[in-house]
């Protein structure tokens, strides 16, 4: 696969020069993204419908992430 040529920077870049950020390459068959800081890095790419699924994942909390009193659990009830 080659690397994309069209890189655009990510709507949420941030205030200032907005390089606190990742770029985005679509094309018709994958997605590829890279850190603005370090664009000769590593590149992730995925196949065109994994994207949603990878940024879903990103939006939705890990349940070992999440305090017992998110997730409707009262510590102080089994003392």
């Amino acid at each position: 696969m080659s690397t994309p040529d069209n890189w655009r920077k990510s709507s949420y870049s941030g205030g200032g020069d907005g390089n606190a950020c990742v770029e985005i390459s679509d094309r018709p068959t994958h997605i590829s993204i890279r850190d603005s800081k370090a664009p000769a890095k590593a590149i992730l790419t995925f196949p065109a419908g994994a994207f949603t699924l990878f940024m879903e994942a990103l939006k939705t909390p890990h349940p070992s992430a999440m305090s017992p009193a998110s997730v409707g659990l009262n510590p102080q009830a089994s003392k």
